[in-house]
C-alpha cells in the first residue's frame, strides 16, 4: 500500500465532491466580477510581491481568473470540463480528484513564488507569473488519457482519435508552445533575461504538466523489498515446469527430443535463426538457419 493510500483512508471523509465544478463555478464568477467591476480582479490575482508582503489570499483567489470568455467556444470549453472532472472521478475516485486539482493548485503556487524569488535574486529584477487554472482543468483531459489509453473520442464530437494519441498530440503541442515561448524570450531579450522571460509567459503550463506527471508518480504502487522478493520467486516457478508434471522446458526442433527424454543433451537457442529455435547439442551447429 503507498502512501497515498494511507492518507486517503485517513482523510478521504472529507474529501469535497465534484470539486471540477466548483473550479467551473469560481471561473463564471469571475467573468462577472469582470463584467461589473474589473478593478476588483486585481486584488484577487496571483501576485508573489503581493503574497511576500502579507497578501495571502492571492494563493487561492487567483482561481477566480477567468480563463476564457463567455462566447460560444468558451461555453463549450466549460461544458467539457465539467465531463472531463466526471470522468475523471469516477475512475481516481473523490479524495485523488481532490488530491490532483488542490495539488496543481499548490505546485502553481510553490512555482509562482520561487520564480519570483530567484529572477528578484538572480537579476535583480523579480518576474511575476500570470496564474490561471486553464492549463490545471485542460491536465485533466490529459490525466484520463494515461488512466484510459485506448478509450476512443470524437473531436468535435465527429473525429474519432485514441486518447493515447491525442495525449502524444497535446504534450507535443505544450512543448512547442513552450519552446516558442522561450525562444521569444531570448530573440527579445536575450541570456538569462530572455530565457527567464520566456518561461515566465508559459510558467502555468510547465506548473500543470509538472502536476499531471508527479501525481502519477505519486499514486503509483511501490512494492516493498519482501514484497519484490516473493513477487520474482512466484515468476520464476512459472518460467519451468514443476517437477513431475511432464512438461519439457527444451525441445529440438529438428529431433523433437527433450531434457526428459534426453537429460544427457544440452540445448540452445540459435542466434541467428528468426524466431526462438532451440536446438539440441547434436544439430546446433550443422542445421540450416531459418
Amino acid at each position: 500500500m503507498n502512501w497515498m493510500n494511507k492518507l486517503e483512508r485517513k482523510l478521504g471523509r472529507y474529501a469535497v465532491p465534484n470539486l471540477s465544478r466548483y473550479f467551473v463555478a469560481a471561473i463564471v464568477v469571475g467573468f462577472l466580477m469582470e463584467l461589473m467591476s474589473p478593478q476588483m480582479l486585481d486584488f484577487l490575482a496571483f501576485d508573489a510581491a503581493s503574497i511576500l508582503h502579507g497578501q495571502i489570499w492571492r494563493l487561492v483567489t487567483w482561481v477566480f481568473m477567468p480563463v476564457t470568455s463567455m462566447d460560444f467556444f468558451g461555453l463549450l470549453f466549460l461544458f467539457c470540463v465539467l465531463m472531463w472532472g466526471s470522468s475523471l472521478e469516477s475512475f481516481l475516485g473523490t479524495f485523488r480528484m481532490n488530491v490532483f486539482l488542490v495539488q496543481g493548485i499548490l505546485l502553481s503556487d510553490i512555482g509562482g513564488i520561487l520564480f519570483y524569488v530567484i529572477t528578484k535574486l538572480t537579476l535583480g529584477l523579480g518576474m511575476p507569473v500570470h496564474l490561471s487554472t486553464y492549463y490545471i482543468l485542460m491536465s485533466m483531459l490529459l490525466a484520463l488519457a494515461m488512466c484510459m489509453p485506448e478509450a476512443e473520442v470524437r473531436i468535435y464530437f465527429v473525429l474519432p482519435v485514441r486518447m493515447k494519441w491525442m495525449l502524444v498530440f497535446e504534450l507535443l503541442y505544450l512543448a512547442y508552445t513552450v519552446y516558442f515561448y522561450i525562444k521569444i524570450g531570448l530573440q527579445q531579450y536575450g541570456g538569462m533575461l530572455g530565457l527567464m522571460t520566456g518561461f515566465m509567459m508559459c510558467a502555468q503550463i510547465v506548473f500543470a504538466v509538472a502536476n499531471m506527471f508527479l501525481f502519477f508518480w505519486f499514486t503509483r504502487t511501490r512494492l516493498g523489498r519482501q514484497q519484490r522478493k516473493r513477487q520474482k520467486e512466484f515468476r520464476a516457478q512459472f518460467s519451468r515446469p514443476r517437477p513431475g508434471s511432464g512438461i519439457s522446458q527444451h525441445k529440438c526442433v529438428i529431433c523433437g527430443r527433450t531434457e526428459l527424454t534426453n537429460p544427457e543433451l544440452g540445448f540452445r537457442y540459435c542466434s541467428k535463426c528468426s524466431g526462438n529455435r532451440e536446438y539440441c547439442e547434436e544439430h546446433l551447429f550443422t542445421h540450416e538457419h531459418v
